[in-house]
């Protein structure tokens, strides 16, 4: 076996994994960033100058080949490796829950400014939360809130709650629940900030997702069944006015391409000030709007 440094194998990696066809290149750099994420794991160590023009011992370059020939197949980093950094939290992944997404770091911060402009008792509900991390961020950055992840998925519930133990994080409560049905009845009128990342992928598009999505997250995770993808936010937009404060947010996480549709449909729902903002790549919209009042 050839000798190659860590950065001829990042290298090599890198290239391999970018000529995949199981996976979406929407971004070219992010082949490196996969490949980098693997190696740390790999090494158990930061990849730092030195360490990058060493070598490394058999084992550790069997072990780091194998991660490499996953991601090429399909499976996404985060299932390889187990774990996601959101928001400065290391959130544990596992097959069977919709891995975290870099993404849904701008629905956090959204939902959080908003949580943090809020007088008094602040509560949060973020549905469809899959592992956590909207809902785990807002309670470890707004440490006065009462947060809420909810999920229709019995494993996405006992993730996220194995996540907020692990993290020290107690002011957040997970719940198996169809949107909002589980929530306690004292809490109408009285929540803050609803967030949802829905499944909004229409269900003729899903044939066409690319593998590392198709076969590798939970069906009710990518699509409510609805021909357009927003059947979910039609029914949470209407029935949020009965559950938010006067003045508090619905923030919706959605592609660009479906931002307008979304906006009409929270301004049907009788939502006030809808507007959007959108991520530093332009990829996803926040689209949001607020309860009369």
């Amino acid at each position: 076996m050839e000798r190659l440094t860590v950065r001829e194998l990042l290298a090599e990696a890198a290239a391999a994994i970018s000529r995949s066809r199981a996976i979406d290149h929407w971004l070219p750099a992010l082949s490196r960033y996969d490949a980098e994420e693997l190696m740390f794991v790999a090494l158990g160590e930061p990849l730092t100058p030195a360490l990058r023009r060493s070598t490394i011992d058999p084992a550790t370059r069997r072990r780091f080949a194998m991660m490499v020939a996953r991601r090429i197949a399909g499976e996404p980093v985060a299932q390889i490796t187990g774990r996601f950094p959101f928001r400065g939290l290391e959130l544990h992944v596992r097959r069977g829950v919709f891995a975290p997404r870099t993404s849904s770091e701008h629905l956090a911060a959204e939902a959080i400014g908003t949580l943090r402009r809020r007088r008094g008792p602040r509560v949060a509900v973020d549905v469809a939360t899959g592992a956590g991390p909207v809902a785990l961020a807002m309670a470890h950055e707004v440490r006065g809130s009462s947060v809420w992840g909810l999920d229709i998925s019995r494993d996405a519930v006992m993730l996220g709650r194995a996540n907020a133990r692990r993290l020290g994080i107690h002011n957040v409560r997970f719940a198996v629940s169809d949107l909002l049905a589980a929530l306690p009845a004292s809490l109408r009128g009285e929540i803050d900030v609803i967030t949802i990342h829905p499944p909004y992928v229409a269900k003729d598009d899903l044939r066409i997702l690319p593998r590392e999505i198709r076969d590798y997250e939970p069906l009710t995770s990518l699509t409510d069944g609805s021909d357009d993808g927003l059947g979910l936010v039609r029914v949470l937009a209407g029935e949020a006015a009965e559950w938010l404060r006067p003045g508090g947010s619905m923030l919706v996480e959605i592609g660009t391409y479906l931002s307008r549709r979304a906006q009409a449909t929270l301004r049907r729902a009788g939502l006030d000030d809808v507007t959007w903002t959108r991520d530093s790549l332009g990829v996803t919209r926040v689209v949001s709007g607020r309860a009369k009042g």
